[in-house]
């Protein structure tokens, strides 16, 4: 219906992929806040974190004006509170995976669904031609050799991901500041752990 309604305007695919993208991640939050975020063992772990890494930073920022001597126990203790936050990061990550698979199951049906409403079409124009690994992105699927053309599931990727990061720091779900991986695509790794 939304693709009827929008396919007379100039943008119409493209504003009825980016809409479906954005109801997609309003839902898929709804879904992990009601499996996840309301639950009083997530608001545990996440004051435990959050604790954890307040704790670790001023281990941190006091390391500097100790005197050697007691440089080991304080070694020790930031040993100790690392090893804590890690383990409740870990937990956080267990706790998050059970509405991990359900919103999974949500984005492949919607994915599914775009792709049989948009198959062969281009829905938008870039302004550019991009890098070769790009355009096998973002020309999937489509007929001829404009490599400016832009298919649905790279726009669609586009848009889930800026929608729902940005949605969830909006809503302050974002994963917080001390957690393992927070925000990263891929961590660093631990030095002390090789």
């Amino acid at each position: 219906m939304a693709a009827q309604v929008l396919s007379g305007a100039k943008y119409g695919d493209a504003l009825t992929v980016v809409g479906i993208s954005f109801c997609t991640a309003v839902v898929c939050e709804a879904i992990s806040w009601l499996l996840i975020y309301r639950t009083s063992s997530y608001k545990s772990l996440m004051s435990t974190i959050d604790k954890a890494s307040k704790k670790l930073e001023t281990m941190k920022t006091s390391d500097a004006n100790s005197n050697i001597l007691k440089k080991s126990s304080k070694t020790k203790k930031m040993d100790r509170v690392e090893t804590s936050l890690k383990e409740s990061s870990r937990d956080l990550s267990m706790f998050k995976f059970k509405s991990g698979a359900v919103v999974a199951l949500v984005l492949f049906m919607v994915f599914g669904l775009l792709n049989s409403l948009f198959e062969g079409k281009a829905v938008a124009k870039i302004p550019f031609v991009p890098i070769r690994l790009v355009q096998k992105m973002s020309h999937r699927g489509l007929p001829g050799d404009d490599m400016t053309d832009c298919s649905m599931a790279f726009l669609y990727l586009l848009c889930s991901i800026s929608i729902r990061t940005n949605l969830q720091k909006l809503l302050g779900f974002a994963p917080p500041r001390g957690a393992a991986g927070a925000g990263l695509l891929f961590p660093m790794p631990d030095p002390k752990a090789s």
